[in-house]
């Protein structure tokens, strides 16, 4: 690794930007000035190395004041955090979102994704660079119902979507609705409003049930992640209760980056004050002193809102023991997954870890942590609120609740749906609005998951009937396409998204990847001639990914493509 300091200089706007996240520097050792003493006596190297999880945030600060991650800037970050050069360059060219090269002082972020490229999104990036707008494509942007989606990117300024108008509301009564009932009714920002709504009670009343008083209701509601493993939650926060060790964890997993989700960017923005109230009784449940909210760069007002809740709460002195941090992703998908998202809040690349150990003993800073997604949080307080018996009640015993659906593409009404598990897939359809023209197929679990057909409509919307139909729910998408989509065109999007967004750790999905890439397109062009051997290059590829990639985004890699060949999708095979 290289070690040498980089020769180019920090600009005055780059040191203060970088100061504004890790303060002022104390000596010549960690960016400032030297001394007689410190000219020849080095001091402080051990704390600075603990504050390498503030890596990621000064390198955000460098990319928002200076619009790239210069060298002069990263070497000013690697100075004051004494971290290698080299070591810091890997993780800044991991993350799409901090360029290592000058851009434009305005660039437009256009998603080219699944949902935006059947909603006219190559019409739209082509007028903008006919306009002379510069633009960079993007995966899923998590705006799937305003399609085609942008987020504007200026120098000097946070990233921000860029919306043609404001977003739409709930398609549902808020009122009938128990996840999502103060999503565009009560104020984001006001704490008062928010206790005036019921919020903070099942904060209060987890303190009356106390920690095994929670488990007991968790497990009689049988809660399982709504995130896509779909790990029982009460197993999940006693294995961290019980896990030896004085410093824990909770973590809210907000990197909501599967293609044709958008569900817990509604809550986040909506209603962050309830995702904080979830993440704090887990804290309290746990044992944790630590709360951590991760969230994608894409959903600026999410991170924003969240941010400033946090702030309301401690200015409230409410759970005072537990500290809320928010953290910004940095554009990769692959931090979705739990392993990698604790690497990348400790300023290391986003790639996963072999599991055991699991992060109940061995988690964020290899201490025991519990990471649940968003929606799973925000059902604790229901639970809490009403009981377990009452929550497992609705939908089936293998899944209970109800269920958030995030519903997009040829459907007359997109959006975020609250629906209870065992609805079919046609009511939820008709719900959004029915579809628009001929039903083609629908894509269940986002990008991730897999092509299902109209055969499929009369599906409960179950853990259970999915997996028996060869299916997942995954994190809830609904993707539904016409008969005159061109599926060629959508399979092989899919393909070139887990090209790009596969970290490149594990042989199996680093190679399986691009090859399956390739195979799809000399089958979509007639261009092989061998349709037989492609079709079963296909599937050894689709097997050894799905037998020996290291974490999930491999293992599922092909499950699109092989429903899409199942099914014989027009357009995919030519």
């Amino acid at each position: 690794m290289d070690i040498r300091p980089l020769t180019a200089v920090a600009t005055k706007p780059e040191r203060s930007a970088v100061d504004g996240v890790l303060g002022s520097p104390t000596s010549g050792w960690d960016g400032g000035e030297f001394d007689e003493e410190s000219g020849r006596v080095a001091r402080g190297g051990r704390s600075a190395r603990e504050r390498r999880h503030l890596l990621l945030p000064a390198l955000h600060a460098l990319r928002e004041a200076h619009g790239w991650i210069s060298p002069g800037g990263l070497g000013y970050v690697c100075e004051r955090l004494t971290i290698p050069p080299a070591d810091a360059y890997g993780v800044a060219s991991f993350y799409a979102l901090l360029p290592t090269e000058p851009r434009p002082e305005t660039v437009v972020h256009a998603c080219d994704d699944i949902v935006c490229r059947t909603a006219g999104a190559e019409i739209a990036i082509a007028e903008l660079e006919a306009a002379g707008t510069s633009v960079l494509r993007s995966p899923c942007l998590g705006r799937c119902e305003t399609a085609p989606a942008r987020m504007l990117d200026e120098v000097g300024s946070p990233f921000r979507s860029d919306l043609a108008s404001d977003p739409p509301g709930l398609p549902q009564d808020p009122e009938s609705l128990r996840l999502l009932h103060r999503v565009g009714t009560v104020d984001p920002e006001s704490l008062e409003d928010y206790e005036a709504h019921g919020g903070l009670t099942a904060l209060r009343r987890a303190a009356e049930l106390g920690a095994d008083g929670v488990l007991d209701e968790l497990r009689r509601s049988n809660l399982r992640g709504r995130g896509g493993a779909a790990f029982p939650v009460a197993a999940k926060w006693s294995g961290t209760r019980g896990a030896p060790g004085e410093t824990k964890h909770v973590i809210a997993n907000g990197d909501e980056s599967e293609p044709g989700t958008f569900k817990d960017r509604v809550l986040m923005e909506g209603d962050p004050f309830a995702v904080l109230e979830g993440l704090l009784i887990a804290a309290a449940v746990t044992g944790a002193s630590h709360a951590w909210v991760y969230v994608r760069t894409e959903y600026p007002e999410a991170g924003e809102r969240l941010r400033r809740a946090a702030e309301v709460l401690r200015a409230a002195g409410v759970a005072p023991d537990v500290s809320i941090e928010v953290r910004i992703g940095a554009g990769a998908y692959i931090c979705g997954e739990e392993t990698s998202l604790f690497a990348s809040i400790e300023g290391y690349r986003g790639e996963p870890r072999q599991k055991p150990p699991f992060p109940t003993i061995s988690g964020l800073f290899s201490q025991p942590t519990a990471i649940n997604n968003v929606e799973t949080l925000v059902a604790v307080l229901d639970i809490v609120n009403r009981g377990g018996d009452a929550f497992a009640a609705e939908g089936t015993a293998e899944s209970t609740g109800p269920r958030l659906f995030s519903v997009s593409g040829a459907v007359g009404t997109p959006g975020v749906y609250e629906v209870p598990f065992g609805v079919l897939l046609g009511d939820l359809i008709d719900l959004a609005g029915g579809v628009e023209g001929e039903l083609g197929a629908i894509l269940l679990g986002g990008a991730a998951g897999s092509f299902v057909g109209p055969d499929a409509l009369g599906m409960p919307l179950t853990l259970e009937d999915t997996s028996a139909a060869g299916a997942t729910l995954g994190s809830g998408a609904v993707v539904v396409f016409d008969d005159a989509t061109d599926f060629g065109d959508v399979v092989r999007r899919i393909a070139a998204f887990f090209r790009d967004e596969s970290c490149g750790k594990c042989v199996p999905c680093r190679i399986g990847t691009v090859r399956q890439e390739e195979a799809l397109i000399r089958l979509g062009s007639g261009s092989s001639g061998r349709v037989d051997d492609e079709l079963r290059l296909l599937s050894d590829v689709d097997a050894v990914m799905t037998d020996a990639s290291i974490c999930g985004l491999g293992r599922t890699a092909a499950s699109a493509v092989r429903s899409s060949l199942r099914l014989g999708l027009p357009g995919v095979v030519a």
